[in-house]
């Protein structure tokens, strides 16, 4: 004898409650002695509860590549409680840079050749949110990192992700970082982390 029984659960995100409602099934089986068959000795009655956690509407999970996102996945980032709410997103990664070179890196910078990254950082809603390359940098699997230089304009990849703007609730800022890189090394991640604490990475393909 089989008694079906749906149930739905509660989570707290971000200290709003939010119903998910019971979808695939975790079975647990549960062994009761409460009924008896025809030769009087007790019947086993098997229990199967159904429990399905599922994201809520619009919440679809960013896909992720060994833990890190993947390239051109969005991230949403929420601060309740100064009511900043954005999302920053990086869109493809380029070594060497497919558009014209700049001048070659200096050997202090650590590379030989130009790489870029395409970003976006939007405003959705809030206040008035700061944005600059300086958050971001290029991971290696050897530990070692390489930072932005700080240099801009002249003939550095174009468009540019600005260096430091503004950005209003409803716009986006959006561009390319080029970063000195060694030609014959790739990175493994690429890394978005702010002295507020926020913090993303995406997975750069492989070659």
């Amino acid at each position: 004898m089989q008694r079906m029984m749906r149930v739905s659960t509660t989570h707290a995100l971000g200290g709003i409650m939010r119903t998910r409602t019971a979808v695939a099934a975790v079975l647990l089986l549960a062994t009761v002695g409460t009924a008896c068959n025809s030769s009087g000795e007790p019947e086993k009655i098997r229990v199967t509860i159904t429990r399905t956690v599922t994201a809520s509407p619009g919440q679809k999970a960013a896909p992720k590549v060994d833990g890190a996102l993947k390239m051109g996945a969005k991230q949403a980032l929420d601060d309740e409680e100064n009511n900043f709410h954005s999302t920053v997103q990086a869109l493809e990664y380029q070594q060497p840079y497919k558009g014209p070179q700049p001048q070659a890196p200096q050997d202090f910078q650590g590379g030989d050749t130009w790489a870029t990254v395409s970003v976006k950082v939007c405003n959705i809603r809030g206040g008035d949110i700061s944005v600059s390359q300086f958050p971001w940098s290029l991971a290696y699997a050897d530990g070692t990192s390489i930072e932005v230089t700080g240099s801009s304009g002249g003939d550095m990849p174009k468009p540019e992700y600005p260096m430091d703007k503004t950005v209003k609730p409803g716009r986006c800022a959006a561009g390319l970082i080029a970063f000195p890189v060694p030609s014959g090394k790739r990175p493994e991640r690429l890394v978005y982390e702010t002295e507020a604490g926020d913090l993303a990475e995406w997975a750069i393909p492989k070659a």
